[in-house]
């Protein structure tokens, strides 16, 4: 069983920056690609980033590329997502995930947290 909870969501101002945790249980973390994604109402969850087992590898979505960076911490069994320049259209709930297999499709990840509410005002 794998469990995840995010954590660090909040209200912020455009421009402003935050950053989301998502603590990982499981003796096996460092054997999981992770990623991030993100839901609003009345859209579709959307691809934020991922990273693979190491750390090697990392993706973004288009939307957040070059903004946002996502980290792993396998001996804390944390991984990470640092939001730069934050725009309102980043209003979403951001959810963690996890799975064996390194992916981009929300539909490929197996393990889920709750997500975390992140509010960016104009």
């Amino acid at each position: 069983q794998v469990l995840l909870v995010e954590s660090g969501g909040g209200l912020v101002q455009a421009g402003h920056s935050l950053r989301l945790s998502c603590a990982v249980s499981g003796r096996t973390f460092s054997s999981f690609a992770m990623g991030w994604f993100r839901q609003s109402p009345g859209k579709e969850r959307e691809f934020v980033a991922a990273i693979d087992g190491g750390g090697d590898n990392t993706n973004y979505g288009d939307s957040v590329s070059g903004r946002f960076t996502i980290s792993r911490d396998n001996a804390k069994n944390m991984v990470y997502l640092q939001m730069n320049n934050l725009k309102p259209e980043d209003t979403a709930v951001y959810l963690c995930a996890a799975d064996p297999v390194y992916a981009l499709g929300s539909y490929e990840y197996d393990y889920w947290g709750p997500g975390t509410q992140v509010t960016v005002s104009s």
